[in-house]
């Protein structure tokens, strides 16, 4: 029994990781993801951002160029049809996150946690009083029989615990095969949706194309040119009256003392006289970070800058982001965008 529990807790254990990976395929995402409900949680913010599914990434850029090529083009209502369908296959797969979390990944993981967790405990517990049960029979003899006879019955009361606990896992696993063919439901219903959607969608740009079959083609027809007035042969500049140019005088000629000076002030330098220039800055004298690059915050909670700014680092969260302020505010941000000037004290 012990070696079968062992085996269901790595099964389990392996499954949970695999299929939130299926969920949630790309592990830069589901890394910024983690730490963003980490820090949802230590804020006590009780709504957590969702995972970008690919879809509907996918169908944000159709519909934002479908807008831009306008109603008059062919490929860019179809863009719009296209991109509608693709954020309704998102809206789809975020059903399916929801289904599975709730009826698969929970109900596993409180298996873990809980029941697994427990029988480990029993398991160590009865291994204890096992070595402290074989050390007393060892001294048997110089040691009180009361004090044998107590250490038995403790091992014997944790074995019969352990047993009764393994032996329950083991036979109502029926539980686990209702929560794996709860996750297969849960993929039939979001295929059979998905499957939905993009017949209709199928349907939709074949029709476009018979449409734009049967559609006479408009022939291109340049505009005429208009006839260009070279004016009269001796003007020089296109037939475009210029203004005779006014003849240049001596007084009205440059001189050189007439040119302005650049001076540092309006008052003239005396010898020993300093220039009034502003005081070099002050060392930084608390951790910070320049700004290598632009960062667009995409997510609530994130650090917008621009580069070169001088950010003041409050926090590490992890090995790739920081916490810091900038002009007031606070936020998250990647640290690869940015240098180090003044390190977090360890």
């Amino acid at each position: 029994m012990e070696k079968k529990v062992d085996v269901t807790s790595k099964a389990v254990t392996e499954v949970l990781a695999r299929t939130i990976e299926y969920l949630q395929p790309n592990p830069a995402s589901r890394a910024k993801l983690t730490m963003l409900n980490t820090v949802s949680k230590i804020r006590g913010q009780v709504k957590n951002p969702g995972y970008p599914q690919s879809e509907g990434l996918l169908g944000e850029c159709m519909i934002r160029h479908g807008k831009e090529l306008g109603g008059e083009s062919n490929f860019g209502d179809a863009l719009l049809d296209a991109g509608e369908s693709m954020k309704r296959l998102a809206e789809v797969k975020d059903s399916l996150d929801i289904e599975v979390k709730q009826n698969f990944i929970d109900p596993l993981q409180n298996l873990c946690d809980k029941d697994l967790k427990e029988i480990q405990h029993h398991l160590k517990k009865l291994e204890g009083r096992r070595l402290d049960f074989d050390y007393k029979k060892k001294r048997q003899g110089k040691i009180p029989d009361e004090e044998l006879r107590q250490a038995m019955e403790k091992f014997e009361e944790s074995k019969e615990v352990a047993e009764t606990s393994m032996h329950n896992l083991l036979e109502t696993d029926i539980e686990q095969v209702s929560q794996l063919s709860a996750l297969v439901d849960a993929q039939l219903d979001y295929h059979r949706q998905a499957v939905q959607i993009l017949d209709e969608l199928a349907d939709k740009l074949k029709r476009r194309m018979r449409e734009a079959s049967s559609r006479p083609k408009r022939e291109y027809k340049p505009k005429p040119r208009e006839p260009l007035d070279l004016g009269e042969p001796e003007q020089s500049n296109g037939g475009f009256p210029c203004a005779t140019a006014p003849k240049i005088t001596a007084s009205s000629s440059f001189r050189s003392s007439d040119k302005p000076t650049r001076t540092p002030s309006s008052r003239s330098m005396r010898a020993g006289d300093s220039l009034d220039l502003p005081p070099p800055p002050a060392p930084l004298d608390q951790p910070s970070c320049k700004a290598l690059y632009d960062f667009e915050p995409e997510n609530d909670g994130e650090l917008g800058f621009h580069e070169g700014d001088i950010i003041t680092l409050t926090n590490q969260i992890d090995e790739n982001w920081y916490e810091g302020m900038l002009h007031g505010q606070s936020g998250f941000f990647p640290l690869s965008y940015v240098e180090v000037l003044v390190p977090l004290p360890q």
